[in-house]
């Protein structure tokens, strides 16, 4: 087998929850099973969500193949002036995985429900990578929902011409076929886990067995290969439907950037900021392309400043 079909293979295996049998024990991090969470319907599907603190609402999203875990940082940190909601999304983690399209239009109207849902009007809106895009385009399709927008590390348009990580490329190209991935985690499911952690993860002491163990765990569930395969098929989607629309946010945003992030690079970042009116944009240093986990003091005080300030001014272009 050659190297380039393995690194494939190995990436759909990480990327799409190891492909192992599911079980209905919570396979989940420790910090989930010392808070309470919930269990909303929505459009008769169970969402999974925390949902702490009071005050205005503040609602964090995972992106592409996370769950609640990416916010384990924040969980806590904003409750004492928020109400916190920490989704896993349709098709994530603990909430249910029916079969479906999840083109982004279906995603946006699920999370408008997921409001409605929780009697929430509007909400501050945080979201890292594809979480960051759905956000995006529920301050185009819903402005009214969107009280502001912090985008941590992505969603770019031209997504996959955006995407760095050759890694990334191989897999969005050539997509491996759901047996085969089921084969690379027969082959090494951990140690596939451990190098997307080294793909994403700049800060290469945080990678700690506890973590790949908690990650590669987070990914053994049942029915999660379909909908995130219906992502990926729906990827030109985004650029297709909100694209040539993100310039028409008029809502004030926070970006925040990995300085390292080998996904989505510095430039890609400093696009999306040049094409949103009211935007401020911040690097965090050292850090990959989930700076919320790699450096939270750093993310959560930019976050906290970003909330108190009122009104707030566009920042000078990087």
């Amino acid at each position: 087998m050659s190297a380039y079909l393995l690194t494939v293979i190995l990436l759909g295996c990480v990327m799409f929850g190891g492909c192992t049998t599911s079980s209905s024990r919570p396979l989940f991090l420790e910090w989930v099973h010392r808070i309470p969470y919930h269990t909303v319907t929505v459009n008769q599907h169970s969402i999974v969500y925390s949902d702490v603190g009071s005050g205005p609402p503040v609602i964090f999203i995972h992106g592409f193949g996370g769950t609640m875990w990416n916010w384990e940082y924040q969980h806590g940190a904003f409750t004492q002036n928020h109400r916190v909601i920490i989704p896993d999304l349709l098709g994530s983690g603990l909430s249910d995985k029916p079969q479906g399209a999840y083109s982004p239009s279906d995603l946006v109207h699920f999370f408008h429900a997921f409001m409605d849902a929780l009697h929430i009007p509007k909400a501050v809106l945080i979201g890292n990578s594809m979480g960051a895009g759905l956000a995006m385009a529920m301050a185009m399709d819903y402005p009214e929902r969107v009280e502001s927008l912090v985008l941590i590390s992505g969603l770019p348009p031209n997504l996959k011409e955006s995407v760095a990580s050759q890694k990334y490329q191989q897999f969005l190209h050539h997509r491996p076929p759901l047996w085969l991935a089921k084969m690379g985690n027969w082959f090494a499911g951990r140690s596939a886990t451990e190098a997307l952690l080294q793909e994403i993860i700049f800060r290469q002491e945080l990678i700690t067995p506890l973590v790949i163990e908690r990650s590669f765990q987070n990914r053994q569930r049942g029915n999660l290969l379909a909908p995130l395969y219906a992502l990926l098929d729906n990827i030109d989607k985004w650029e297709s439907q909100y694209g040539a629309r993100i310039s028409q946010i008029r809502h004030p945003t926070l970006i925040l950037w990995g300085e390292h992030d080998q996904v989505f690079p510095i430039p890609v970042g400093e696009r999306l900021y040049n094409q949103l009116p009211h935007a401020m944009w911040n690097v965090i240093p050292n850090a990959g392309h989930l700076p919320q986990w790699e450096q939270p003091e750093v993310v959560n005080q930019a976050i906290r400043r970003f909330l108190n300030e009122s009104p707030i001014s566009a920042s000078p272009s990087p």
